[in-house]
């Protein structure tokens, strides 16, 4: 499965914002600590799963399966990174069950 810093790595400018601005919805303890990048990776990573999980078999098989859970969360990051406001749905559902 395709990580974070793979998708910075490959991605465009456009791409490298929406992975900075994900990273930066999941801060570190302290002011001025930057990102959790560890939690922001496993939020990523949770995100595909959660797309795969809802996908429509295709009959290409399993990578097919992956690759197109990871491009749909890259779509994601892309079309939330314009708001300032969104939240990781990965920590709005984990704020749920703490509730």
């Amino acid at each position: 499965m395709i990580t974070l810093h793979e998708v910075y790595e490959q991605g465009s400018a456009a791409v490298k914002a929406a992975v900075e601005a994900f990273g930066g919805r999941h801060p570190l303890d302290g002011v001025g600590a930057g990102p959790d990048w560890g939690r922001a990776e496993k939020h990523f990573t949770d995100l595909i799963a959660a797309i795969m999980g809802t996908a429509a078999p295709p009959q290409t098989g399993f990578a097919a399966i992956v690759s197109r859970a990871e491009n749909a969360a890259v779509d994601f990051l892309l079309a939330v990174n314009s708001r300032p406001d969104y939240r990781c749905p990965v920590c709005a559902k984990e704020n749920r069950l703490l509730l």
